[in-house]
């Protein structure tokens, strides 16, 4: 079965919420209360006049690499975010030595993290839960409707902080968690930069320790698809102490991009 196939019909067995009305748009006075930042970024994202989204399925391709002195490989990606209940559920495909094929999954639900990976989908070797998978998948999220989908944030569970002109803070609860980021954006509010300290990556010394460790998500390039600004590429970098590298970059393919669909559609 494709990736994409396995993708679709496992998520449509998960039996996520789907909205049953389609809710009012967001109105300037439903984001004045905000720092300008943040209002300045609600509004070059396309937030205003469009009705709040309750999910968004998306597709990329790019390349990712397990460390920071290990080879790039290219990857394959499928994701399902939930705004009715907080979920991430996302699939990736990686090819070791060009051959073997490991299936990645990484999600969130009901306040739990876990991060999955099986070769040929048959043989674990990966699998992490616990405190810090709940906290960094949770942050995840948080990074991925930022970018993708901002009217999410608009409800109880999220909080919102002037930090200066040009960035604002946000916090997320959810089941017991709360994860802070900044996001920060250009003149026009284009959100270039996403920071966070509420990911956990491998010791450099014992790589079966997890250490806290700033995590941002650089944005190259955004570009208007049906009234929504997206980002076209970009990375995610680890910055540990001992210096900074990014380990993954993707491109978006908007052909692969659907909000407020049906899980497994």
């Amino acid at each position: 079965m494709s990736l994409r196939n396995k993708f679709f019909k496992e998520v449509a067995e998960l039996g996520l919420p789907v909205a049953t009305e389609v809710q009012a748009p967001i109105t300037e006075g439903d984001i004045v209360s905000l720092p300008e930042s943040a209002q300045s970024y609600l509004r070059f994202m396309g937030v205003v006049g469009r009705p709040r989204d309750w999910s968004f399925r998306m597709g990329f391709s790019g390349r990712f690499k397990m460390s920071r002195n290990a080879a790039w490989k290219a990857c394959d990606v499928w994701q399902y975010d939930s705004g009715l209940v907080v979920s991430r559920i996302f699939y990736m495909r990686l090819r070791f030595a060009g051959l073997f094929p490991v299936i990645g999954r990484d999600t969130y639900r009901d306040g739990k993290g876990r991060m999955v990976g099986k070769l040929f989908d048959r043989f674990t070797v990966i699998d992490g839960s616990g405190p810090e998978f709940d906290i960094g998948e949770l942050v995840t999220y948080l990074n991925d409707i930022v970018l993708l989908a901002p009217s999410m944030l608009l409800k109880p569970a999220v909080s919102w902080e002037a930090a200066d002109a040009r960035s604002f803070n946000l916090a997320l609860s959810d089941h017991g968690h709360t994860v802070k980021a900044r996001v920060f954006i250009d003149e026009q509010g284009a959100p270039i930069d996403f920071a966070t300290t509420d990911r956990f990556c491998e010791d450099a010394v014992d790589r079966k320790k997890l250490v806290r460790t700033r995590w941002t998500t650089p944005m190259q390039a955004y570009r208007m698809v049906d009234g929504r600004q997206l980002p076209t590429c970009g990375q995610a970098v680890w910055h540990p102490s001992e210096g900074s590298f990014p380990y993954v970059e993707f491109e978006l393919d908007p052909g692969k991009l659907a909000f407020n669909v049906r899980p497994g559609e």
